[in-house]
Parts: structure tokens; C-alpha cells; sequence
């Protein structure tokens, strides 16, 4: 089965991104397959490569990452949502005159119409929020 995840929550404000993660494990282990993941609303912070979590706590942006790099899924964040949270790429940065920016690959910014083309190419569509 072909699954795509959207997470709305914040890290270490919301258990949506945690419980998206270890979601998305459960699939995988089982045989099936995660399509990509969307990020939205506040769930964009966990794009962010400023995160500085204590040593001993889950830092969820690299865990993010290391999904994508174990098993290719794509990391989508709603380029929307992040401008207005502060979550910005270097080309963002660049053409907002910002002098830095926190959201570099694997996440890629995109819009919305991303979000309706993951579900037409899953099965399942699983919101975290």
C-alpha cells in the first residue's frame, strides 16, 4: 500500500510530527511504502535546520532526514505556510532580502498543489495534526 503523510503540528509543541515518524516506520516496516510527506501550518518548523534540541531528546528535523535518505521519501513544506513562520531556503531568503535562511534539501518548498498530487498518488492520505 502507498501512503502519504501530512503533519500540522510543530515539534515539542504538537505530538503530530512524532507520532507522523513513527507512523511512517510502522509502514515501512511492514512492507509498504510512504509516498512523500507535506508539511503544513505549524508542522513547516520541522523543516527548520536552526532546531537545537538537548542531546538526549529526539532532534525530529535530522530523524526527517534520515527517513528521506533510508527510504527516499520526498519532504515537502508548504512554501506559504513557512514564509509566513520564518522558514525560508537561500533562494527565498535571497529574493525576500533576507540575510539567512534555516530550510535547506532534503525539504523542498512547494505549494499546495503538491499536497492534492501526493494523495491522487497514495492510497492513503494520513493527517498528524
Amino acid at each position: 500500500m502507498e501512503y502519504g503523510l501530512l503533519v500540522m503540528g510543530a515539534p515539542y509543541s504538537s505530538a503530530a510530527p512524532h507520532s507522523a515518524l513513527r507512523f511512517a516506520q510502522a509502514v515501512l516496516n511492514e512492507g509498504h511504502h510512504i509516498k512523500g510527506v507535506f508539511f503544513y501550518q505549524d508542522g513547516v518548523h520541522n523543516a527548520s535546520r536552526l532546531m537545537s534540541p538537548p542531546q538526549d531528546e529526539l532532534n525530529m528535523r535530522d530523524a526527517w532526514v534520515d527517513l528521506h535518505h533510508q527510504h527516499g521519501v520526498a519532504l515537502d513544506v508548504c512554501i506559504a505556510a513557512a514564509l509566513r513562520r520564518g522558514v525560508v531556503s537561500e533562494a527565498e531568503a535571497k529574493r525576500h532580502g533576507k540575510v539567512n535562511f534555516n530550510l535547506e534539501p532534503p525539504f523542498e518548498l512547494t505549494g499546495l498543489g503538491q499536497l492534492l498530487e501526493l494523495q491522487q498518488r497514495c492510497d492513503r492520505l494520513i493527517t498528524f495534526a
